[in-house]
């Protein structure tokens, strides 16, 4: 393994430090506590090793989202979706297998089959289009007897475009038909904002045979990336058994604490979700407000799901895109994140309107405007 430190993490919030003020970077819900989710920790909470597949409670609840189609020992619980996907990916790939991924993407989703060494074909999801997939695109790259794998993220991170479920239907007929597996990425799929006429929420990928994989995180939705759960799901018994045999090698089993918080919240899932979908459908609105505004020197696609849009610059701004972060971040105290940290651009950025409070995001959006303008 090659491993390389992506850019994404290497200028993550945490590690940039205290100079940022309003972070408009990030692709969660605002961080929660132990008291506004209504956790309680016992006293007398044993710290001991948890069930390796990860705890019933658990996969037990993720299970039932599905509407019956997946139970409890088609879900398998990790550090968080990274490890999920780091997990499928070695499970999976070899140097000498070929990989078809979409981009923009979820880094890790590129990153981990590079440092693998694997053969890999990009296919662009292009903001002509609307970040739409095309199918044919995706035929035309498979390698009969070599594609191992095809991997989506939908909803997308950071477009917020999502596959319509017929499409990630068809998208699954035809990896079967090739003897491959697909991956899709589903972390947003409780965050979609389906509007008048439009499909329903995509099912959950793993309803829809034995070759695909889905992965999720509590991370997005419910605020806790400090707790560490995702997981993967899978009908296919002989994956689970691999991906379980990986995840023993890397931790044995979760955090005892971990799950025991994942329990509790996801005990409140259509309570906590039903508050946060309002909440962000209103500030999505409010960011559309703002686009239409500075159409101008602006554009974007509006995203159909999560708590992030990628927006586009209709210009390189004067001095150049380095300027206009380097300004935005040391005289406003404003983050994005640049487009390189999806292999595009920096005309692109990624601009979260989940994680700050309301007020913060109406302040960095000024600020933004404010910088575009005296750079264009």
């Amino acid at each position: 393994m090659d491993y390389r430190r992506m850019a994404i993490e290497k200028e993550a919030p945490e590690e940039v430090g205290a100079v940022i003020r309003y972070n408009l970077s990030e692709s969660a819900i605002s961080d929660q506590t132990l008291q506004s989710l209504q956790v309680t920790i016992p006293a007398d909470l044993v710290l001991t090793y948890t069930e390796h597949r990860g705890s019933q409670r658990i996969r037990s609840i993720i299970s039932q989202t599905s509407g019956g189609a997946l139970t409890p020992d088609d879900i398998l619980i990790t550090a968080g979706a990274s490890t999920s996907l780091f997990i499928v990916a070695t499970a999976l790939l070899r140097p000498q297998d070929h990989l078809i991924i979409t981009r923009p993407n979820y880094a890790t989703n590129l990153e981990t089959p590079r440092a693998i060494g694997c053969q890999t074909t990009v296919v662009d999801l292009a903001f002509e289009d609307g970040f739409r997939l095309e199918l044919d695109g995706i035929a035309r790259a498979v390698r009969p007897g070599v594609t191992k794998l095809i991997s989506i993220c939908s909803p997308n991170n950071p477009t917020g475009s999502v596959i319509p479920a017929e499409q990630l239907v068809q998208l699954a007929s035809l990896a079967g038909a090739h003897g491959c597996y697909l991956l899709v990425d589903e972390t947003y799929i409780d965050l979609t904002y389906p509007g008048a006429g439009e499909s329903p929420p995509p099912p959950m990928a793993a309803t829809l045979g034995d070759h695909i994989i889905g992965v999720s995180s509590m991370s997005k939705a419910y605020g806790v990336p400090g707790i560490r759960v995702g997981w993967l799901s899978t009908t296919n018994p002989e994956l689970q058994e691999s991906f379980l045999a990986a995840k023993e090698q890397i931790s044995i089993c979760g955090s005892v604490l971990d799950e025991l918080v994942a329990e509790q919240v996801l005990a409140r899932r259509d309570e906590l979700l039903a508050q946060t979908r309002a909440e962000m459908k209103r500030r999505r609105d409010l960011v559309a407000a703002w686009i239409e505004a500075e159409a101008d020197l602006l554009e974007w696609v509006p995203p159909q799901a999560g708590v992030m849009c990628f927006v586009k610059m209709r210009k390189v701004p004067l001095g150049g895109t380095g300027a206009f972060y380097h300004r935005l971040l040391h005289e406003h105290g404003v983050y994005v994140g640049p487009g390189r940290w999806f292999d595009r651009p920096d005309t692109f950025f990624r601009l979260g309107f989940g994680w700050p409070s309301s007020e913060d995001l109406q302040a960095g959006l000024q600020a933004i405007s404010l910088v575009l303008r005296s750079v264009a």
